[in-house]
């Protein structure tokens, strides 16, 4: 599978939604409520939502004959030397064909000054949990988050490099 891990860019937008809404629902069925889903992606991933990711954060995309089929969201490299890593989604087809795996590696080739990158998994999201930790990430605490009412088992994952 020919795939190309580019800068996102704002005609990308439309697609980039896409994916988070189709890999949300399919991840988090039976985790998170549809509805609390719902207003969550809408939330977070609403047109101007996305323009101010692309103004004040990494993102990147994995493109395949012309298609989005997954990006990724880097916080900007703190002083210091620490990332958040806000998100890897690719659509459940393309999962392990190492398209995440190019995602994260190019984020940290571009993350000048990056000594470590933190992410907030919910607990119950074991492919997610799996790819993680298979990358060298470990778990540092685990806490619950009030997520729109509703109670998430979250776990803090960290990756020094």
């Amino acid at each position: 599978m020919n795939v190309i891990i580019r800068e996102m860019h704002h005609e990308d937008i439309h697609q980039v939604q896409d994916v988070a809404k189709t890999t949300w629902n399919i991840t988090y069925e039976g985790i998170i409520p549809l509805e609390v889903q719902k207003n969550f992606l809408k939330a977070a991933y609403n047109d101007e939502r996305m323009k101010h990711r692309l103004e004040h954060s990494v993102l990147l995309v994995a493109e395949s004959k012309c298609r989005v089929v997954g990006f990724a969201n880097f916080s900007t490299v703190r002083e210091d030397g620490k990332v958040e890593l806000g998100a890897i989604y690719v659509y459940p087809d393309y999962q392990g064909k190492g398209i995440g795996s190019a995602l994260l590696q190019q984020g940290m080739n571009e993350l000048d000054g990056l000594k470590e990158i933190y992410i907030d998994v919910e607990k119950e999201n074991v492919i997610g949990k799996v790819f993680y930790e298979a990358k060298g990430f470990d778990v540092v605490k685990e806490f619950e988050d009030d997520f729109d009412g509703h109670i998430l088992k979250t776990v803090r994952m960290v990756l020094k490099v």
